[in-house]
């Protein structure tokens, strides 16, 4: 008889059992347990009275949160750590990602099976309708889903850093509430910004920017990037918004780039993940498979984005790497 492998044995199992642990995380930003704890509800009994739970609930969850490190103490008296301090309900908190993640997309993960084999959105199997034409009918999921954009905007601040966006106009395609323009403008003086998304974005882009870098800064256009971009731009970035759509739509998104910039020494700027079949590292190979579970999209190797680049009268002139395993693809126009 051949004993077993202990190692590969327990690592599978820390391995199947990632969903509990995700799920148990889930439940304790539900119940806003990071936020008890610093306003000084530290016991099992405190914070069970305050999420109006059964005590033993809390002291088991409590249990196995502060083996993973999550929290520090005992039912006497708990502690946050750096990682629950990153589901405090504040601005740029986790917290949104967490319940988002913990709900919605965890539905949509439980068709993974046939999503998988397939390739059909997870949350198209789950809620019968597409993501983004379900987020246009439900509000307080679609404000969650922003939030939890945020969250992963960590890289925005370091954009700067690989390009020179000094007196130009930027225009950010699919834009959202217009965070990376804000970290972009805010580092940049005297560079101007437009910002595209979809009619029901675009309040919300403007509220955010009128209170950060202002409107007389930044052009607001409501629109469908693949059917139309803003004119006149200096650079075109595109910051997360191909993963859903198909190769010939990209290839014609990137022309329509070309043909609106200002001049000859117009930039587009991808900004996202990409894959490699041959040594790739945990993150973009997961993002790719939840961008199947939410959106049915993908993320595309550097090989597929200089192809589609090329259908367009596009040259990478460089690739830099941003935080996050962010990659910023920079292309010029080709003379």
């Amino acid at each position: 008889m051949t004993r077993a492998d202990l190692a590969a044995t327990s690592r599978m199992v820390e391995l199947i059992t990632g969903g509990w642990r995700a799920q148990v995380i889930y439940t304790a930003a539900k119940m806003g347990l990071p936020d008890h704890i610093a306003a000084g509800r530290t016991t099992a009994a405190e914070l069970a009275a305050a999420t109006d739970a059964d005590v033993e609930g809390i002291r088991r969850m409590m249990r196995l949160l502060v083996a993973l490190e999550v929290f520090e103490g005992d039912e006497h008296g708990y502690r946050n750590t750096p990682a629950s301090l990153t589901l405090v309900d504040a601005p740029d908190s986790l917290r949104d990602m967490c319940l988002l993640y913990g709900e919605e997309f965890y539905t949509a993960w439980s068709h993974a099976y046939e999503s998988l084999r397939t390739v059909t959105a997870g949350f198209e199997l789950a809620y019968g309708e597409a993501l983004y034409p379900y987020l246009g009918t439900h509000p307080d999921l679609a404000e969650r889903f922003q939030a939890a954009m945020r969250s992963g905007n960590i890289f925005f601040d370091y954009v700067p850093d690989v390009f020179d966006f000094a007196g130009k106009t930027i225009a950010d395609l699919g834009g959202g509430p217009g965070h990376l323009l804000t970290a972009v403008l805010g580092q940049v003086p005297d560079a101007r910004g437009i910002l595209l998304d979809r009619e029901h974005i675009v309040p919300i882009a403007k509220a955010a920017l009128s209170a950060t870098v202002g409107l007389d800064r930044v052009e607001l256009v409501a629109g469908d990037m693949f059917e139309a971009v803003p004119p006149g731009a200096d650079v075109y970035v595109l910051c997360r918004v191909l993963a859903g759509h198909s190769d010939d739509a990209v290839a014609g998104l990137f022309a329509a780039c070309r043909e609106g910039m200002a001049s000859p020494e117009g930039r587009l700027m991808i900004l996202e993940r990409v894959v490699t079949d041959e040594g790739s590292t945990v993150l973009p190979a997961l993002w790719d498979l939840h961008l199947l579970m939410t959106n049915g999209g993908r993320h595309r190797s550097l090989e597929t984005f200089t192809a589609l680049l090329d259908r367009a009268g596009f040259d990478i002139e460089r690739i830099a790497d941003l935080p996050m395993e962010t990659t910023a693809v920079i292309a010029r126009p080709r003379v």
